[in-house]
């Protein structure tokens, strides 16, 4: 589940015309008409087709679509007849391309460009559709678009033309991948790449930072071809710190390379994109200034850019400075890290001083904490599988709702009272769940959940029916157990309790043990699971289909709401009775992170390794997208590090 990368970066065998000059996106600003060429110019005819993907199902990216929209802009300003996709499939990208051979002519100026995911595999650059596995590179054979057949449709015999390619992807060949090379770009072409082989290309906060870059240079009147990337690259080291190194391969001949590429605009088209000039050389200038190493691209899911990669992306939308004080103590010198920094900075500043406390939701003073009270949403359980309602639990949600609610998957055993506990007022409602023997993990998910093993769970455990709540945290917070946390994460009370650590969880079960005199603990990682599955050995309880209302994440369907998760119980349980172990919040377990499955316990007990620093999350957020929520996806934290999307669900042992 997790990918992302960004090289745009290769090929040892091609000759190189400039040691800095490459492309992504091109933006129009206003410029005279009548700018002087110091060579003929290349006006004739110039046709492009304008490629930005970013709405890959599980690594989205911020900004190819905006990249395209802009380069679409600056083309037209200079004179270019513009064919743009958004966010384009295979057959998609496919036909775009044949569209572009049909209306190229025998002369003048041909462009390709590309922003998005892309990869090196097999001696072969690859562009990647949307619908792509983007973190599966041994994939891209099959759903990706070669260089090859955007060379074959702009390098037919034609006269005079000369066709120029932009990537703005990183090619970076992901371990196993082959050997990184490339084809000689065809007679009378110029490509154009955002960053050196085997390097990483920069992102900004609008704008590729090579974009960023190009659109500056565009804004020049009267540059040749050469010209325009030769100070597009020499930007773009400058901005970072020389750690991107934009280069070309060309075939073009020196007077072709001369020829005025920025020379002569369509009327009223400088402006087309942003308002005045002025205002758009000052964001394009902002995004150059603004750097985010290695951030497009193709790469392993457990690689261990991967997972930094995937942590940024579930934080970048963020309000909360926790978030990003959690990124970067995890971190501190990440690829983000600047950003980090930069958006941590506007939210200091921005933030009230001391605000007076808001009317605190609900909980109870010393050690009873109001049970959680589901919110009405399609739930298998009957009236008497709901949680006993204490005199504080919220009064808007009455226990009828959960009765009225329309039936979800059959329930096998369900949270009938023979098999919930509870062991004292202030503690979680438990099901009891008997031994079994389950298929543990998948072959055909990430890397991480391999091998799929067989386990036997030769013991009874319980296990909380729900997530813990804020409630139920704050009565140990109030008993002077457990800590205070961040209360923008923490606000309702039934709502599962975020933004804590591993150690802030064994703090809490450490308390409960004491007031209940049960030995309370986190589950392992093979109990979440076998209780996760619920019986079943699909993709998820309810089979292999994503379906609307069972899962809480940002594109499983509703109720969803970016800014925190659902109340515990929003959504329907599953056939042992469990709620939320799909979305909500990530819950830690008590296993030492490892990398695979090679070698697991076969008995179910915590995997654990000596002075464990890195601990396991299991069961996808609010904030990811329905890549995660397959009952297999398994994550990696810090264990004293807190993040505003990680929680957890307590277990005990039945003796």
């Amino acid at each position: 589940m997790w990918r992302i990368l960004l090289p745009a970066c290769l090929f040892a065998s091609i000759s190189v015309a400039s040691s800095t000059c490459s492309g992504t996106d091109m933006h129009a600003f206003p410029a005279p008409q009548s700018a002087s060429a110091r060579a003929p110019s290349v006006e004739p005819h110039r046709v492009a087709l304008v490629i930005g993907n970013a709405a890959y199902r599980d690594h989205p990216l911020a900004n190819p679509v905006h990249d395209a929209d802009a380069m679409s802009d600056a083309l037209r300003a200079l004179g270019f007849d513009v064919i743009t996709l958004r966010n384009a499939t295979r057959q998609q990208m496919i036909d775009g391309l044949a569209a572009f051979e049909r209306h190229s002519a025998a002369s003048g100026t041909g462009l390709v460009y590309f922003a998005g995911h892309g990869a090196s595999v097999g001696g072969t650059t690859w562009l990647a559709p949307v619908d792509a596995d983007v973190g599966a590179p041994a994939s891209l054979p099959r759903t990706g678009i070669d260089l090859q057949t955007v060379f074959d449709a702009t390098s037919r015999p034609r006269g005079d033309r000369i066709d120029l390619i932009i990537l703005d992807s990183c090619l970076i060949a992901p371990p196993g991948a082959g050997r990184v090379a490339a084809r000689k770009p065809p007679p009378h072409t110029l490509v154009a790449y955002a960053a050196a082989l085997g390097a990483g290309a920069a992102d900004g906060a609008a704008h590729g930072v090579y974009t960023a870059a190009l659109l500056q240079t565009l804004a020049v009147p009267g540059l040749g071809i050469a010209q325009v990337f030769d100070r597009a690259g020499a930007m773009v080291e400058r901005a970072t710190g020389h750690r991107q190194t934009p280069w070309i391969a060309s075939s073009l001949s020196g007077a072709a390379a001369t020829f005025a590429f920025t020379g002569a605009r369509r009327a009223g088209t400088g402006d087309a994109h942003a308002g005045g000039g002025t205002e758009q050389r000052s964001d394009v200038l902002a995004d150059v200034g603004v750097v985010a190493l290695d951030s497009r691209g193709v790469m392993p899911k457990d690689s261990a850019e991967q997972y930094e990669i995937t942590f940024w992306e579930s934080i970048k939308d963020s309000k909360e400075a926790g978030d990003y004080e959690a990124y970067l103590k995890t971190y501190p010198n990440g690829r983000f890290a600047q950003l980090a920094q930069a958006r941590l900075a506007r939210l200091r500043a921005a933030a009230p001083k001391a605000p007076a406390a808001s009317a605190p939701a609900p909980t109870a003073s010393a050690t009873p904490a109001p049970a959680p009270v589901p919110a009405p949403a399609p739930a298998p359980a009957s009236a008497s599988a709901q949680p006993a309602h204490t005199p504080g639990s919220p009064p808007k949600a009455p226990p009828p709702a959960a009765a009225a609610a329309p039936s979800a998957p059959p329930q096998k055993s369900g949270a009938t009272a023979a098999n919930e506990i509870r062991d004292c007022a202030a503690c979680p409602a438990m099901l009891v769940v008997s031994p079994g023997t389950f298929a543990m993990g998948s072959n055909s998910g990430d890397p991480s959940e391999k091998p799929a093993h067989r386990v036997t769970l030769d013991h009874s455990f319980a296990l909380a029916k729900y997530g813990v709540t804020v409630a139920q945290w704050n009565a140990c917070r109030d008993a002077g157990a457990c800590p205070r946390l961040p209360n923008d994460s923490n606000t309702a009370a039934n709502a599962p309790v975020r933004d804590l650590s591993w150690d802030d969880a064994q703090l809490y079960v450490k308390w409960l043990s004491k007031i209940s005199g049960k030995s309370y603990r986190l589950p392992t990682e093979a109990e979440w699971e076998f209780a996760a599955r619920g019986g079943t050995a699909t993709r998820y309880w309810w089979g292999n289909e994503m379906r609307p209302g069972n899962a809480n994440c940002k594109d499983c369907g509703q109720p969803w709401h970016a800014e925190a998760p659902d109340n515990v119980g929003s959504f329907a349980a599953n056939p042992l009775g469990f709620y939320d172990m799909g979305g909500g919040v990530w819950e830690w377990v008590s296993d030492c992170w490892h990398n695979s499955y090679r070698n697991a316990p076969a008995d179910g007990r915590s995997w654990d390794e000596p002075n464990c620093q890195v601990r396991v999350i299991r069961g996808g957020s609010w904030r990811d997208g329905a890549g995660y929520m397959p009952v297999s996806t398994r994550f990696k934290y810090d264990s004293s590090v807190r993040y505003s999307a990680n929680g957890f669900r307590v277990a005990r042992d039945m003796k």
